[in-house]
């Protein structure tokens, strides 16, 4: 019988080996979506689908479970070696369900529907995407089925994101979006309206680009280990923690495009670069989940990015990089502006108030859409008129409307969910700190970010995936989500910005 450091270095040595193919794969994803040529989407579909099959069969095979369940019977490893074991066991039993040819097709089907995804934003008609998009969406309920579930098929999709979550927890969530939200929408529509028409001006792309590169290495984002590049969707992507990557997009007449998607995914690449280097490929060197990866983007983005406190101190240096643009403008018009609530069309670039009801949308329509109940064929109507139900207004076009969002080409159904969560956990989570962190206003407000991330890294980013999300927010905060929190912040925040009784 080997001993048990024997049997621990193999399993590390499996997983890590394993983590070098995902991370391999990732790098050739990261390219397809910034530099890739386009016709290079078929060849780089096959390659991916290689390497992740590769990858699945190394995790699935036999003498990987036997291994697993020989190191998890002893009890003489440490802690964070039985915690990585413990994990490792739970995905090796849900990734055995997934034969390596169903692996292969979804792979191949993923290339093949954000190839389709792109060619319909550049035509702006959906109908070129909606074939591949139901082709994805039969295998994403193959997966729920062999996954296996209960009560509602979407549960096996949500529980790759966000780990122990169901509809039957989820629509509770929801439900008090749809009470506790609209009643402050609509005291602030009954208020003057701010203004942000300064946004809507000439801001060169260099310029932009040069000012969100000085905010990102403000925040901590350490581009030793990081770089960011233009993409048509902004996102993160990490091979470890010495490299993660961030990607934004540019529009030269509305300034807040590229800024806020630069500082959103600089706070995921805040948490990545902060997870532990020693467990590299191991369930410690991971996050704990999307939710408390979106917590932290939109903590970074929201709770600091756009506060007084946080212009206090950039907003000198943004008028003296865009004096023609900015230079009238005060800095409290500027704040009330870059917080202006009005329902609109892309969720990405919506307000804090009105973008829970983008991500409702979406879960909503995910649920019909994975349990049959809404055709593709019909998708772009049941988005359109549930725009017009919750926000008030209807996309004019494809692209600013069901064609917005790359996740579904990717397959990611019970991704859209932990958008919200995220926000809700980031404001309890900065509640927290600033109850924590001795005068954390102040320090924001003179760009000392220091102790924020240094915070965040003892309280979140260390422990990788060893909590689960309720059980790291009850260690931090000293109970679990609380959607009261974000109320609190929304109130405080809103009643200042539009004089509300």
């Amino acid at each position: 019988m080997q001993d048990n450091n024997t049997l621990y270095t193999k399993y590390k040595e499996i997983l890590q080996k394993a983590a070098d193919i995902q991370y391999a794969s990732a790098v050739l994803g990261w390219d397809q979506e910034v530099y890739m040529p386009p016709k290079g989407f078929e060849f780089r579909g096959r390659q991916l689908a290689t390497l992740a099959t590769m990858s699945h069969e190394m995790l699935t095979n036999d003498q990987f479970g036997d291994l697993l369940h020989e190191l998890h019977t002893r009890t003489d490893i440490g802690e964070a070696e039985q915690h990585n074991v413990r994990l490792s066991l739970e995905d090796y039993e849900k990734n055995k369900k997934l034969p390596a040819k169903f692996i292969e097709d979804i792979t191949i089907q993923t290339s093949n529907s954000y190839s389709a995804w792109l060619k319909a934003r550049e035509q702006n008609n959906y109908s070129i995407y909606k074939d591949e998009l139901a082709k994805m969406i039969a295998l994403k309920n193959e997966q729920a089925r062999l996954y296996g579930y209960s009560a509602h098929p979407y549960n096996a999709l949500l529980d790759e994101y966000e780990k122990g979550a169901s509809v039957a927890i989820l629509d509770p969530v929801f439900n008090k979006v749809k009470e506790q939200l609209p009643p402050l929408l609509k005291r602030i529509k009954e208020s003057p309206q701010v203004s942000d028409n300064f946004f809507n001006k000439n801001y060169p792309k260099q310029d932009q680009w040069d000012f969100s590169i000085e905010v990102l290495k403000k925040m901590g984002y350490d581009f030793e280990a990081g770089r960011q590049d233009i993409s048509e969707h902004p996102f993160t992507t990490s091979f470890s923690p010495e490299d993660v990557r961030i990607t934004t997009r540019v529009d030269e007449h509305n300034y807040s495009s590229l800024l806020w998607s630069s500082i959103h995914e600089g706070g995921h690449a805040l948490y990545e670069q902060g997870l532990p280097s020693a467990q590299y490929g191991l369930p410690l060197g991971a996050a704990t989940s999307l939710g408390i990866h979106e917590s932290q983007s939109r903590l970074w983005e929201n709770c600091v990015g756009r506060s007084y406190n946080f212009w206090n101190y950039f907003y000198p240096r943004l008028q003296q990089s865009f004096s023609s643009q900015l230079g009238g403008v005060s800095l409290k018009e500027f704040y009330k502006g870059v917080n202006k609530v009005e329902p609109s069309l892309i969720r990405t670039e919506a307000d804090e108030v009105t973008y829970h009801f983008h991500v409702l949308i979406r879960f909503e329509l995910e649920k019909a859409l994975i349990e049959g109940k809404l055709a593709p064929a019909d998708l772009r109507d049941a988005w359109n008129d549930m725009y017009k139900t919750y926000l008030g207004i209807t996309p004019p076009d494809d692209k600013q409307g069901i064609l917005q969002d790359v996740h579904w080409s990717h397959g990611m159904f019970g991704y859209f969910p932990t958008y919200s969560l995220g926000s809700f956990y980031a404001a309890q989570f900065f509640e927290q700190a600033e109850k924590e962190i001795n005068k954390l206003d102040e320090q924001i407000s003179n760009g000392e970010l220091e102790q924020l991330l240094k915070w965040l890294g003892e309280k979140v980013h260390v422990f990788g995936r060893r909590y689960t999300s309720e059980e790291l927010c009850n260690r931090i905060t000293g109970r679990g989500l609380d959607f009261s929190s974000f109320m609190r912040y929304a109130e405080n925040k809103y009643s200042g910005i539009y004089d509300l009784k």
